[in-house]
């Protein structure tokens, strides 16, 4: 299905017909509420009319009516952004305030359990086909273009930024920040609402920190979910409890009958299942949210989901999913990174609270690392206001597709009575097989034929039907077709 993560938008809304008027005001109305400002570019013409499935005419026009109104500007070369001197209408009668402004993500792997089998590659073991979910391709990393970021980031790097910097993050990331989550994430939020963190699963470390100050010592953990995060937030002395995920994601209704204050969930693209958090669910999370319990810690702004945004920017066969945070930001952590998009070794991410927490969590920084590098930050900022970040997400979304369709191609030829679960978005799917399979021996087995996958047994506290969480972003599309015949023959020799 078409749909563009640039404002979220979704032709599936637009009327019969009248495909040009709603894109127009679309962009009309994200500039009325500040979720595009003075001086931002839209994308190419051509690349939105192919995200939203469309004839580039449509595009174009609903371009020209924005500019002959004196909202848009565009020049040959220059690209189309929203004129400075546009003046909307107050978005409310309280006098134009910017949205959101009355209230101040890397989901871990998937990314951190090895594989429960025989050890881990050796770099020279060239036969080994490692598809651990959470592994991005990292030879997909945009080399030239970020080392024009960081070339322009040092020549203007104030001397005064190369000192302990702001914990919460240098200004310039920070705005860059909030204008690509509210084109990208629909969130909408000023830049001193966000933190820069060392990829979600710093953040974890410190919302697990402050939690535990107010006395918060469970959370809600959606199972089957990440076993490298339920171990680090174990480690950090929050007890992980299970809640049940089904085809809609996380059941609220199991939440809400465990007697929790908090929860942790993955509802762009869940782990590891693939699901998207139904718009039903999503709904009935935010109730839960807004209903405090008698036992609600003090200090607290009631219930709290904390949302891992994993995979939100791999998407291939559906619109995108707005944050939830979008819903309910005075219940909601959203945490992201780009550890996915570009690469772990970045080591940068963001977390936007409630505005009751957002100063404790800053000083919890503080007290952690002080600050995250200079340079990196307005490596990234300029990277994300030069348009650079949306191209290389736009190429390797291109790259992933093709990736995963090798992948269900071999799995239909290898291993035709498996079930594939999560293709429309994200770095892996799900293979769930029958009843009286064992996932640990099968991966075990697998190992020894030099292919690396996990069993979703090893994600899962409670019970349901083996299976195996196979990424496939950082191999070819050879070597996918390669391993899943090797899983095919191990799966014979049971």
């Amino acid at each position: 299905m078409p749909g563009a993560d640039f404002l979220q938008l979704d032709p599936a809304h637009a009327p019969p017909g009248g495909l040009t008027a709603w894109l127009t005001d679309a962009l009309r109305g994200a500039v009325r509420d500040h979720r595009l400002t003075a001086g931002d570019r839209l994308p190419a013409t051509r690349v939105l009319a192919e995200q939203l499935g469309c004839s580039r005419g449509v595009v174009v026009d609903a371009y020209q009516r924005l500019t002959d109104e004196g909202l848009l500007s565009g020049r040959r070369g220059g690209g189309t952004t929203v004129r400075a001197d546009w003046l909307p209408a107050p978005a409310s009668p309280a006098g134009g305030a910017r949205p959101g402004t009355s209230h101040v993500p890397d989901p871990l792997a998937r990314r951190t359990p090895h594989a429960p089998t025989s050890g881990t590659a050796r770099p020279a073991d060239t036969g080994r086909i490692d598809l651990s979910p959470g592994l991005p391709d990292l030879s997909a990393f945009p080399r030239a273009a970020w080392g024009r970021a960081e070339r322009t980031a040092l020549h203007a790097l104030p001397s005064a930024d190369l000192g302990y910097g702001d914990p919460r993050g240098l200004p310039a990331l920070r705005e860059a920040l909030a204008g690509w989550l509210a084109r990208t994430r629909g969130l909408r939020a000023r830049p001193d609402e966000i933190l820069v963190v060392n990829g979600v699963s710093h953040g974890l470390l410190l919302l697990a920190t402050v939690l535990r100050g107010h006395g918060v010592t469970r959370i809600g953990f959606e199972d089957p979910g990440s076993r490298g995060a339920r171990e680090h937030v174990r480690r950090w002395g929050v007890d992980p409890v299970p809640v049940p995920v089904d085809g809609d994601g996380l059941d609220v209704a199991a939440l809400e009958a465990s007697g929790l204050d908090a929860v942790l969930v993955t509802p762009a693209h869940q782990f590891p299942t693939g699901v998207a958090l139904a718009p039903g669910r999503r709904r009935a999370l935010v109730t839960w949210s807004r209903v405090s319990s008698p036992g609600t810690p003090a200090g607290l702004p009631g219930r709290l989901v904390v949302e891992d945004d994993y995979d939100a920017e791999h998407r291939y066969d559906r619109p995108p999913v707005p944050a939830l945070r979008a819903l309910a930001p005075d219940h909601v952590v959203h945490l992201g990174s780009v550890s996915k998009s570009l690469a772990p070794g970045i080591r940068l991410g963001w977390m936007l609270a409630p505005a009751p927490l957002h100063q404790e969590l800053a000083d919890a920084r503080y007290r952690t690392d002080l600050a995250s590098p200079a340079l990196p930050q307005l490596a990234l900022a300029h990277f994300i206001t030069s348009g650079a970040f949306d191209r290389h997400l736009r190429q390797v979304r291109r790259r992933h597709r093709v990736r995963r369709d090798a992948l269900l191609a071999a799995l239909a030829t290898h291993l035709p009575h498996a079930a594939v679960h999560g293709v429309a978005a994200g770095l892996h799917l799900l293979v769930t097989l029958p009843g009286d399979v064992d996932d640990v021996a099968l991966a075990a087995r697998a190992a020894e034929a030099g292919v690396t996958v996990h069993p979703l047994s090893s994600h899962r506290e409670g019970t349901g039907p083996p299976g195996l969480v196979i990424g496939y972003a950082a191999a070819a599309p050879d070597r996918l077709r390669e391993a899943v015949a090797r899983l095919a023959a191990a799966s014979r020799a049971a």
